[in-house]
């Protein structure tokens, strides 16, 4: 009998299937191949179909960036929090080599299925980083603003450099968001950010 381990270390080779192929293009065979399990096997751990597995790969995706980019932007020392989430980000997309899932499924048919958690997962990314910033002493306005040009640049970097071919875009690109960031001394944008 299989485990829940078992059905745990497949979510991950589900979800490059979906990555490679997109929610529609993700038949049964295609998975079955990239896992090494069999339909029945599949449906053991998966009743719901490409459904079910479809809502665990998010699920996992989601848990992933909330232990390691939510939770510290919310809860730890703000400037450590977004290092980490700049380091996590490019670890996590493979320096742009590895598309985002959720925003992948964002721009298809798939996002009417999988809506609520794909609001869920940018809503909560734009409001970790706004809270950073605001407790790195940016007014609030500000935060909101630039938190999601930074999520809108993440993810439009990684389309891109999916587009060209060029996985140095991507690199490039958080080298510039994370410059957005950092205050500058002495000039009018810091002083207004902090308050002064």
């Amino acid at each position: 009998m299989r485990t829940l381990n078992e059905r745990r270390d497949v979510i991950p080779l589900i979800a490059e299937v979906f990555r490679e192929f997109g929610y529609e293009g993700s038949s049964l065979s295609r998975i079955t191949e990239k896992t090494g399990l069999g339909k029945g096997s599949l449906y053991h751990f998966f009743p719901g179909g490409k459904e079910d597995m479809a809502k665990a790969v998010l699920d996992e995706v989601d848990a992933w960036f909330e232990r390691e980019v939510f939770a510290p932007l919310r809860n730890d020392a703000p400037e450590a929090a977004i290092t980490r989430m700049w380091d996590s980000v490019i670890s996590y997309f493979r320096s742009g080599r590895r598309i985002c899932l959720v925003g992948a499924f964002a721009l298809d048919g798939t996002r009417d299925r999988f809506s609520d958690a794909i609001s869920r997962y940018f809503v909560r990314w734009i409001a970790s980083l706004s809270d950073a910033l605001v407790r790195l002493g940016w007014n609030p306005a500000d935060a909101n603003l630039s938190a999601e040009e930074i999520v809108l640049g993440i993810q439009g970097a990684l389309v891109l450099a999916r587009a060209t071919d060029d996985e140095s875009l991507f690199v490039r690109t958080i080298d510039r968001l994370r410059l957005r960031l950092e205050p500058r001394k002495g000039s009018q944008r810091s002083r207004a950010r902090r308050g002064a």
